[in-house]
């Protein structure tokens, strides 16, 4: 999946311990990547499933 040109922001929930993740999306997909290293393997999502996985979080 090509997540070139989506529109990444940092997690809100990140914190000053460098434990941090980035949220991508696109049309077609969802990216969750580890903030401190962009080239290593990014989780890919649909939009769905992630609307569900988030909606689950959010209770």
């Amino acid at each position: 999946m090509d997540l070139s040109h989506a529109a990444w922001r940092k997690s809100s929930r990140s914190n000053s311990g460098g434990n941090c993740v980035e949220v991508g999306r696109t049309t077609a997909a969802v990216g969750v990547r580890d903030t401190k290293d962009r080239d290593s393997a990014t989780l890919v999502f649909s939009p769905g499933a992630w609307e569900r996985f988030t909606a689950f979080l959010k209770g």
